[in-house]
């Protein structure tokens, strides 16, 4: 099951700041990847290999129970001796899992991530549909970006160039 994480009150909320889905549109196509309760620790690894991933959300049918991350893997799998071959992924996922609006801010997405100390978050719309999943590096990415813009912006004004 799914665990929705309240929108944050920000002090200054802006228009222009960008969005959680503008974030999954700037990687192009957010193809988001999946497992199923069932598939073997094992599998999800090996997928998460396969795709250069750091984690796989867990669907049973349309609806999200879970995700699974290299951590767990590490953590419940790795140091406690565990067979990842016999070990269902149910047994380790993350659930329930915390997830974003797509109009949410980066910087709410930074401060749940920090806060409940998450490396991906799903997003969902307002119909509980997965829109995609980013990851803090998709956020200091599009940090990054959006810093480098308004210096850009600062000097074009100081200098008098027209933006």
């Amino acid at each position: 099951m799914a665990l929705w994480y309240p929108r944050f009150r920000s002090i200054r909320e802006h228009p222009a700041m960008t969005t959680a889905a503008q974030v999954l549109g700037a990687k192009g196509d957010p193809g988001v990847f999946t497992t199923t309760p069932t598939a073997s620790v094992f599998e999800a690894v090996s997928e998460m290999a396969r795709r250069n991933v750091g984690a796989l959300v867990v669907m049973d049918g349309e609806a999200v129970v879970g995700i699974i991350s290299e951590r767990d893997y590490a953590r419940k799998i790795a140091l406690l001796s565990r067979s990842s071959r016999d070990t269902e992924v149910q047994e380790i996922m993350s659930s329930p899992v915390m997830y974003v609006r797509p109009m949410q801010t980066v910087e709410e997405c930074m401060a749940l991530m920090t806060d409940k100390r998450l490396r991906h978050l799903p997003v969902m719309d307002a119909n509980g549909e997965l829109r995609g999943v980013i990851s803090i590096g998709d956020l200091v990415k599009q940090v990054i970006a959006d810093q480098r813009y308004h210096i850009e912006q600062l000097e074009q004004y100081i200098s008098g160039q027209p933006a």
